[in-house]
Formats: C-alpha cells, structure tokens, sequence
C-alpha cells in the first residue's frame, strides 16, 4: 500500500497537544497508517463542540516526544473541535481521515455533563463531518483533571483505544443512529476488565461550585465538585458502569439530539388538548 493509499488517522484532544494522554492514544495506533495529529496549543478541557470567533487559527508544526512511525503533528489555536476542522481543511492533503481519535482524556466524561466535554465535543465534530470517531476517557482524580501529570498510566486505555479504533476501521458504517463511540476506562481497569454498552445517563457526576469573592464585580471563577451517586444511576448507564461496578463504559452517541418522545402525544400537550401525565 502506497502511501497516499494509507488512511489518516486523525487525533485530538482537550487536554492540549503536550498531553501524554493524547500521546499514548498516538502510540497505540504506531504502523496502522499515516497518523495526524491536530491538538490544541493549550489548555482546551471544557469547550465542548464551540467554535469561539476569537480563536486565531494559527497552527504550529510540532515535535512528537518520541518515534511515532508515520506521524505529523501540529498545534493549533483553538478549541478541540476547530482543530479538527483545521486538520480536515488544511493538513490532511485532501485525504479525508478514516477515523478520528478524541483522547485520551485526564477523566472520565459520563452522564449528562458530556456535552461540556472538548474530547466529546471534537469526536462530535469529526463524525459531523463524516469521519467515524470515539472518544477516550480515563477516570482519575479530580485534581490531575487539568495536569499533565506523568503519574497517570494511560496503556490500559490505549490498548481498548485501539481496538475499537480497528474495529472501526475494519468494518462498515456503524448504524444510521449511531455517530461516536464514548469510552470511558476506570482507573481501577486491567486486562481482564470488561467492558458494557451503555447509554448515557442522565445524572450529572460533577456539579458546579458557588465562586468566593466579596463583591460581584471581583474575579472570581467557578468551580466543581465530584458528587455522583452512581449506585443511583440507571442500570444501564456509563454512570454505573464506569462509577459503580467497574467496568468499561462503551456508550454509542448520536448527531441528532431529538428526543426520544410520542411527537403526536407531545403536539396534543402543546395544543392544549391533552394534559401531561393524563
């Protein structure tokens, strides 16, 4: 196979493009094909899939920390998702990428917060553009959320990266309903964990902190705060799963986020012609 025959590879992150998350996400795929790499420059953790009219755009080449085969890496400023938009655009020579790689992310991205996620939110924007996409979570503590920190162990979750990566690109379309594959790995995780198809729950795992300040007009940031309960979550769940027994949370997402509801039954509510709960 020549190489203008091999597929991209195409991976991002939030974390920003020093993260060895993104790094080992990188390495595990090493001789699949030709690997991009389009990451933030910075800090990106929490922009969702937003496309800030005040990001520059500026891309920078950059040195990969160590033999990665065939890979070309780039920094860019901007969120998670305009960085895949700058790699389809600009850097992937017209091939389009046969698969997108979001991750792998300092913890994990469950339940109804997911769409505050730039690692959900890139591999919502690939499969937006129709590269078929998973994004990569690994639980950790709170406190390493926004560091680089060397002490968290990524193989595990490189490892399952990579096999729903060739599942991906070994196979069909995955069905019409289904855009990205959400993996999140517990930090407990080991080569005989299992993993569970899941649907995203709807309890919120992290909640938002009230800022400390005097005045409303002094700076002051929001916060957060881990506080899951997932043995409440739905059975079925990445919430419970993930949270409470342990297991790799697999969890299919759709572009479309109507909801699953009797529009006839909604249309007579909204009309005034039958009364909700009736």
């Amino acid at each position: 196979m020549s190489q203008s025959e091999s597929p991209i590879i195409l991976f991002t992150n939030d974390d920003g493009i020093d993260s060895p998350g993104l790094w080992a996400a990188v390495a595990a795929f090493r001789g699949c094909g030709r690997l991009l790499v389009a990451a933030p420059r910075e800090q990106q953790s929490g922009m969702g899939r937003s496309m800030p009219h005040y990001s520059e755009g500026r891309i920078f080449p950059y040195t990969p920390p160590g033999d990665f085969g065939d890979c070309l890496a780039y920094a860019v400023d901007g969120t998670p998702a305009q960085a895949v938009q700058h790699a389809v655009l600009e850097l992937a020579e017209q091939q389009h990428p046969a698969l997108l790689v979001s991750g792998i992310n300092y913890g994990e991205n469950t339940g109804n917060g997911v769409t505050i996620s730039g690692t959900v939110g890139a591999a919502l924007e690939g499969a937006s553009l129709g590269i078929r996409s998973i994004a990569v979570s690994l639980q950790t503590t709170t406190d390493l959320h926004l560091t680089h920190s060397d002490e968290v162990d990524f193989s595990l979750a490189a490892t399952w990266t990579r096999r729903f990566g060739d599942w991906l690109l070994d196979h069909s379309a995955l069905p019409d309903d289904v855009d990205v594959l959400k993996i999140d790995v517990p930090w407990s995780a080991t080569e005989t964990t299992d993993w569970r198809l899941t649907r995203l729950s709807r309890r919120r795992v992290y909640f938002p902190t009230r800022p400390e300040r005097l005045t409303l007009g002094d700076p002051a940031k929001l916060g957060y705060r881990y506080h899951a309960d997932p043995d409440l979550a739905e059975p079925d769940s990445d919430v419970y799963a993930l949270l409470h027994d342990g297991l790799i949370s697999v969890t299919p997402i759709s572009l479309d986020l109507t909801s699953r509801t009797d529009m006839f039954r909604l249309q007579q509510i909204l009309l005034g012609r039958q009364t909700y709960g009736a």
